[in-house]
């Protein structure tokens, strides 16, 4: 589209030439006359001359106009320009807005009296980037386009449009020039109260939330009935009391869950408070055993009502898939967690295990392919929860794989003991992640164990190529979990997967029968998980082991299955004297496994006997493995190692934890690990 001083320049040049023409029509008129007496005086002489005298005198006095006028129109003409210029440059200088003009490097050509006031009448340098923060050359706008650039100066706010003028386009100049001779125009509009509107409102949208009593039956069941009402009536005064601090309007929609509305203003509060009605009502004692813990989600900055209130519910089941007693707010996709400091109460009710039991079998009964895989560099409760699984799929009658990369030393006897014992139409029970994604079609589903973050898994390619998936895992959760899964238990009061699988295959119809070697590795997950039933380990595990033992697991065969060789107990000694006592609670140590075999098993057992020490809360293994730095973290239960591991991507308990860093040394993930400790102490995270 052409610009209008272009259209403005052609148009004057049309009119310059007309007006040309018109003045030399009279002088062609005349020399043709002139012509024609001539031709005749053949004819009439009389006649002939006295045409050539008057057309001669006629000609002399058109040139003479011709000149005189010419003269006088082109300085009108220049005049008004030159006018009609001054009057626009005197508009440009007087404009409201600022403005101003820069050479393509930012070099100030000129500006108007507004942009002089802008800088407080004194512009003190002379290039624009020096001026204002938020200019700089990677914003300026290429070769004849604009850009758009929010700044801030002093205590106001501007949106800049800049424009990248074409120089010879504007003077009507056809011939190219280089770029660097091109001009930038800056425009400076006031948005401070637009900002301030758009703020205010944002801040008065309203936010939904949620608040469920985690443990409602568990504590009612564990006192004395008369006080049962008692407690709950403070309960609920505790949360209403709280929640009208914040102006917000809640109300009961089920015994024990409450709904929540208030401006988002009223969110920094809470935020900054790190939601304490969660210790307030914890702290509540009536006589109750247990403590009352609740669990809290918002969601906020959501398109609609309906949309914010949907976000609040996915933060709820994020909370709650983590173990509940914490608060996490939902803003978009941005995911922020507070509590979870406390261990998760364990469930008396086998009602939602029996559920996805019969759904898992219905599920696996209407495909032909089933495709188990648990997490990288597995360990003996990823194992024995996928021959559980395995065994299941093979009771129904389906092709069953166990997708596992290579040969991993920490479950070496089970894959040897399970390889040993296989039948004749087993012949192939492990698949590797090449083989998995060549035999998987759409006949095929996956059971993923022990792990729900994709990038963990052993082939996470499959992931993206399977359409039904089942998530079984007892870790909490994070914002990045599997997302398509058809089925997802997640159980974060369980002590281990194995124990998860052990219950639901007592809901199946079809009763499986595990082999023994079977029934060990599910043995020896929970054993491993629970460091020997000392850690994370309730009335469902030990019912859970009792089921494998009928099922013909020998704690004496798992014993030696699993005994440490000399070799390794020498380095799991040498961790333990080299570890360093930080902070007078936490016990740091390294280790550089070289071509150890295990070397993660070691760094785990090693992080499990420091937290033998009296006065060591938390202790934390860094192990280096090839080119990944492995951190196996351990605590007892009034310190979150899970949320110490979030910090590094990784995740797991609150008691048992675990990350893996890339591109890292040991001695940068000590410190970085100790920067983490420090900061989240003087947080009150931890």
């Amino acid at each position: 589209m052409k610009s209008y001083g272009e259209k403005r320049m052609r148009q004057e040049k049309m009119f310059l030439k007309r007006f040309r023409w018109n003045l030399w029509l009279p002088i062609v008129m005349a020399a043709a006359l002139l012509v024609i007496g001539i031709r005749l005086t053949d004819i009439c002489p009389e006649a002939g001359y006295l045409l050539c005298i008057a057309d001669g005198i006629y000609l002399i006095f058109s040139v003479i106009q011709y000149e005189y006028l010419e003269r006088n129109i082109s300085m009108e003409l220049r005049s008004a320009g030159f006018e009609q210029g001054q009057v626009q440059k005197s508009l440009l200088k007087e404009l409201p807005v600022p403005y101003v003009l820069t050479d393509c490097t930012g070099d100030i050509i000129w500006y108007n009296q507004s942009f002089l006031e802008l800088m407080d009448g004194k512009v003190s340098k002379k290039n624009i980037t020096q001026m204002f923060s938020g200019l700089y050359k990677k914003v300026f706008p290429q070769k004849g386009s604009s850009k758009e650039v929010h700044i801030t100066c002093g205590e106001k706010k501007y949106c800049v449009n800049c424009k990248n003028v074409i120089v010879n386009e504007v003077i009507g100049d056809t011939k190219e020039k280089p770029d660097d001779e091109n001009v930038l125009a800056f425009y400076f509009f006031d948005e401070t109260r637009l900002v301030e509107y758009q703020e205010e409102s944002r801040r008065k949208s309203l936010v939904a939330g949620l608040i469920y009593i985690d443990n409602y039956e568990e504590v009612l069941e564990s006192m004395e009935e008369v006080r049962q009402s008692l407690l709950l009536a403070l309960v609920e005064r505790k949360i209403v009391k709280y929640m009208k601090g914040l102006d917000a309007i809640i109300k009961k929609f089920e015994k024990d869950k409450f709904i929540f509305v208030f401006e988002e203003k009223n969110l920094e509060k809470l935020m900054e408070s790190r939601f304490s009605i969660l210790d307030e009502v914890r702290a509540i004692n009536i006589g109750n055993d247990l403590s009352i813990t609740l669990s809290i989600s918002v969601g906020v900055n959501a398109p609609g009502y309906m949309e914010t209130y949907e976000s609040a519910r996915i933060a709820m089941d994020l909370a709650l898939g983590r173990g509940g007693d914490q608060a996490v707010v939902r803003d978009g996709d941005a995911i922020s967690y507070y509590g979870g400091k406390t261990q998760k109460v364990e469930k008396s009710t086998r009602v939602k295990a029996r559920v996805k039991a019969h759904a898992l079998r219905e599920i696996i009964l209407t495909h032909e392919k089933i495709f188990i895989m648990g997490h990288r560099n597995p360990d003996a409760d990823s194992m024995g929860a996928a021959l559980g699984i395995y065994r299941l799929a093979r009771t129904l009658e389906k092709k069953a794989y166990i997708v596992m990369n290579q040969d991993y030393p920490a479950v070496e006897p089970i894959v040897n003991g399970v390889m040993s014992d296989r039948d004749d139409e087993e012949e192939i029970i492990f698949v590797t992640n090449e083989q998995a994604l060549q035999f998987y079609d759409d006949t095929s589903m996956m059971v993923i164990l022990d792990v729900n973050i994709p990038g963990m898994t052993e082939c996470p390619e499959l992931i993206k190529q399977a359409k039904t998936i089942v998530v079984l895992d007892h870790h909490r959760q994070t914002g990045d979990t599997i997302k398509k899964a058809v089925v997802s238990y997640v159980e974060p009061y369980a002590s281990s997967s194995c124990e998860m699988v052990a219950e639901i295959l007592q809901y199946i119809p079809d009763k499986p029968k595990l082999k023994p070697i079977e029934a060990d590795a599910m043995y020896s997950g929970i054993l491993v998980d629970t460091d020997n039933f000392v850690i994370k380990a309730g009335v469902r595990t030990f019912e859970a082991a009792a089921y494998l033992r009928r099922a013909g697991a020998d704690v004496t065969r798992v014993r030696k299955m699993f005994r440490e060789d000399m070799e390794h107990y020498k380095i799991r000694t040498e961790i333990i004297n080299r570890a360093e006592v930080y902070m007078d609670e936490f016990a740091i140590s390294t280790f550089d496994a070289g071509d150890t075999t295990g070397a993660t098993v070691v760094g785990a057992k090693a992080a499990n006997s420091l937290l033998n020490v009296q006065g060591i809360r938390g202790s934390f293994v860094i192990t280096k493995l090839s080119d990944t730095i492995y951190i196996s973290a351990r605590s007892i239960d009034d310190i979150n190692v899970q949320i110490i591991m979030e910090k590094f991507g990784g995740g797991g308990h609150l008691t048992v934890a675990a990350a893996q860093l890339q591109d890292t040394t040991v001695e940068q993930a000590r410190e970085e690990l100790k920067k983490v400790l420090s900061s989240m102490r003087a947080e009150g995270d931890i």
